[in-house]
């Protein structure tokens, strides 16, 4: 059994942030199941939207967000995100991070769907979160910060109050640790793999959304889903993300015809928010056409997008004949666990930041280049308001015990979870889809009572799967209207009077799934 101040379950930038915030107070360990750079953050092609240009403003970025979220978002929480970000991208610039600049000095800012402005700031060209990570990770502190590389963790653990003061992990040769701190910060990211085409590290299937669930926690917004519109097609299958800079810099989406598909679609062309550009590709796929990225108009394309230029030529695409075949894939969930402003959840000494969590600031479908910005800021919040609480009293530590019972069993491949997930609760869903995805679910012997202390690491992995794919699936069943990342073909409008800023609140209440409907002021019921 070991001890922190605080333990942060994920390495990611939100993780990151709140370890660099929190070292001159606390001693902070870091868990992760894997490497620390094997996450999302590290692969982010994007940069942080921030406004920073002269003809820029917060009202503006603020503008743009809830358009692309389809009003759908608590809109004070929009707001300070974009003041407080502007203001941790000025300081994070005085700080030396290394963003991309132009020939005289000046930050050059990129372009990227939906947004009204050059606002984006790159690192590296189409780095940007290999940088960003590498620049957090050398701002902590070896003898205040900790990593646990390779451990999974598969369960919240609660104190007699019902606090949560600590977790369980198993090691990859499937060893219990325990671990203890009387504060707990879930940065685990999202549900990317529970989809076969996804631009997210494959291991990244909700595990943290799995566990909140698990311990009590609530979870919201399940059913908005964003699917990066360009992601590489090689083969019959995606090969890794294309970057929507690639569209702000100029180039534009063909089909096999020549046709350029964005026309009398959306005004913005392409960069129309990613739902309207990702649904389009899809309808084009549908009717058996592929569908190209035309770069040839780009310049210096090497030069500006070094990693997606190194991808295509791993994969055999010439960069020099100008099309980059392109299909959808799952790229970032909006939902999560419900958490205030500050990433406190319902539950006592649990909290959740970055994309695992559902603060309502990206509604409906996340702007372009906010998710890192969400990040940083959400780290540094949760930070101050830990330094302000103090590490607090030890958590009343429950004696360490490996529950007795049968095992999980399992009778399918977490493949067919994939399958299901992205043929029938994918890019565009419909109820007769749904229900069967939910029944297929419902039908296997799995509760939401388990016992997996004697489960294998890749056993509780597709356990978490289920729970997940079956949340993800029931909202989607529940919301009849399409708004942003959900699209039903059976509801294909938004219903403003029945379901505008109306949110799926789902918990797990002793072993069974509770189902409430909120307005957004209603949900603001934390610990």
């Amino acid at each position: 059994m070991e001890k922190a101040d605080i333990i942060i379950v994920g390495s990611g930038i939100a993780a990151l942030q709140l370890a660099r915030r929190l070292q001159d107070h606390f001693y902070v360990m870091i868990i992760t199941k894997d490497k620390i750079k094997s996450g999302n953050s590290y692969l982010a092609q994007g940069g942080i939207a921030a406004p920073l240009g002269l003809k820029d403003s917060v009202h503006a970025h603020f503008r743009d967000t809830l358009e692309a979220g389809r009003y759908h978002q608590d809109e004070d929480s929009v707001k300070r995100l974009i003041e407080d970000g502007k203001m941790i991208v000025e300081s994070l610039l005085k700080d030396g991070a290394p963003f991309d600049r132009q020939k005289d000095g000046s930050l050059s800012l990129g372009m990227e769907g939906a947004h009204s402005e050059q606002r984006i700031l790159h690192s590296g060209g189409d780095q940007t979160g290999k940088y960003l990570v590498e620049f957090l990770l050398k701002s902590l502190s070896g003898e205040k910060v900790e990593f646990v590389e390779g451990e999974m963790v598969y369960e919240l653990v609660k104190d007699d109050r019902g606090r949560c003061c600590g977790v369980k992990t198993k090691d990859k040769d499937e060893a219990i640790r325990s671990y203890y701190a009387p504060h707990i910060v879930l940065a685990t990211g999202g549900i990317g793999g529970l989809y076969p085409s996804t631009s997210n590290h494959p291991a990244v299937t909700g595990d943290g959304m799995a566990l909140a669930f698990l311990a009590g926690a609530k979870l919201s917004d399940m059913e908005f889903i964003q699917f990066h519109p360009t992601l590489l097609w090689v083969n019959g299958r995606t090969c890794g993300l294309i970057s929507e800079a690639v569209r702000g810099e100029g180039a534009i989406l063909l089909n096999d015809e020549g046709k350029r598909i964005m026309e009398e679609v959306d005004p913005l062309l392409e960069l129309a928010p990613r739902h309207v550009v990702a649904e389009c590709i899809h309808k084009e796929r549908q009717m058996g056409r592929s569908v190209y990225l035309d770069i040839r108009g780009i310049k210096d394309f090497q030069e500006k997008f070094p990693s997606i230029s190194a991808l295509c030529l791993k994969h055999q695409i010439s960069i020099e004949d100008g099309l980059i075949p392109v299909s959808p894939g799952c790229h970032f969930v909006m939902g999560g666990i419900v958490t205030d402003d500050e990433g406190r959840t319902n539950i006592p000494g649990l909290y959740a930041i970055g994309e695992v969590a559902c603060s309502g600031i990206h509604g409906a479908n996340r702007l372009a280049s906010n998710s890192l910005l969400e990040g940083l800021v959400y780290g540094d919040r949760l930070g101050n308001l830990l330094i302000q609480k103090g590490a607090g009293c030890s958590p009343h530590v429950p004696v360490d015990d490996i529950k007795e019972g049968n095992s999980l069993h399992i009778p399918f491949h977490s493949d067919e979870i994939r399958e299901g997930m992205m043929n029938r609760v994918g890019i565009i869903r419909h109820e007769k889809g749904l229900l069967a995805h939910l029944k297929w679910l419902k039908e296997q012997p799995l509760t939401f009572r388990e016992l997996i202390d004697v489960n294998s690491r890749e056993e509780i992995h597709t356990y978490f799967m289920w729970i997940v794919s079956l949340l993800v699936t029931q909202s989607a069943l529940l919301r009849q209207e399409s708004r942003g990342g959900h699209i039903r073909s059976d509801f294909p409008v938004e219903d403003h009077d029945g379901w505008f800023k109306r949110k799926t609140v789902l918990q797990n209440n002793d072993g069974r799934l509770r189902v409430e409907y909120h307005e957004q002021n209603e949900t603001k019921i934390y610990a």
